[in-house]
């Protein structure tokens, strides 16, 4: 039987994980908002289905596996909103099914460590609407559902040299602010890792081995550059939009001991000086 991933919002996470499966000769149905996007999926071995909009239901009968990307919105989640009964009338059809979350259900921890058996206390809209959007996917009665909760993501057209060789990056200082990430490459390899061993229920961090402050991280690509440090910026004086803002209401450092200790993941990029280097490499190299 062809393995078959539905994938919900099929952006920059699932296009990774879609990379490892493909060649497996699996079946990728991707999801997307934009005609304009349906193209570059199919050139890259996946089904595009533009939704909202396509009938879904084909798709879910065909499915053995489900990932979902899409964010909540004003309405809850989207998914959810459009086809819980018919996901619910399948539950035992499928072999996993993976929900991306984030970190930030955690909310602040005044730079303190938090692993997945932190209470969830969200401190922000974002962070309000993933928590609630996790308890409305695990009440689907035997759904076997896993949720992976991403810490800032970063990778290929994703990283901070753009900014820095513009001359737009900005050190923002914020006394004992520090953050987690994650390369997109160890986000597929750890779904990839779950989908080969589903443990139903389950909860993953998804993130590296070093948190740091996120002007450290533009430091360090302005030195891989050589061009000059961005001056430092104070958080409280600093003219930012709301939205930039909201990202320094929290901060924590989070653990990843289980995606190591029960998916045996070994990070490709466990700090953001590998991943950076890599980053500009691939860059040099293309």
């Amino acid at each position: 039987m062809t393995k078959t991933l539905l994938s919900f919002g099929h952006g920059y996470s699932a296009r990774a994980l879609s990379r490892i499966l493909l060649p497996q000769d699996w079946r990728v149905i991707g999801t997307t908002r934009s005609e304009d996007k349906a193209p570059r999926l199919m050139a890259e071995g996946v089904e595009p289905r533009l939704w909202p909009g396509a009938d879904m239901i084909p798709a879910l009968k065909t499915a053995t596996h489900i990932l979902i990307s899409a964010a909540p919105d004003d309405n809850g989640d989207p998914v959810l909103a459009d086809l819980r009964d018919a996901i619910a009338a399948r539950a035992g059809q499928y072999a996993w099914v993976g929900y991306l979350s984030t970190t930030g259900v955690y909310g602040d921890h005044n730079g303190d460590w938090v692993d997945e058996n932190t209470h969830l206390t969200p401190a922000t809209r974002r962070g309000i609407a993933r928590v609630k959007a996790e308890a409305d996917w695990a009440s689907i009665p035997g759904l076997p559902l896993h949720i992976f909760r991403l810490a800032g993501i970063y990778g290929p057209g994703r990283g901070p040299f753009a900014k820095v060789r513009e001359g737009t990056a900005r050190r923002i200082i914020k006394p004992g602010q520090v953050f987690s990430r994650t390369h997109v490459a160890d986000i597929a390899r750890v779904l990839a890792a779950s989908i080969a061993r589903p443990n139903p229920g389950a909860a993953y961090n998804v993130c590296d081995d070093d948190p740091a402050p996120p002007e450290d991280v533009i430091a360090y690509a302005a030195e891989l550059l050589g061009l000059p440090i961005p001056p430092a910026e104070d958080f409280e004086t600093a003219n930012m939009s709301p939205m930039a803002r909201s990202f320094y209401a929290e901060s924590k450092k989070v653990r990843n001991d289980r995606i190591k200790d029960e998916l045996g993941v070994e990070l490709l990029y466990p700090d953001y000086k590998s991943g950076l280097r890599a980053l500009l490499a691939q860059e040099i190299g293309a």
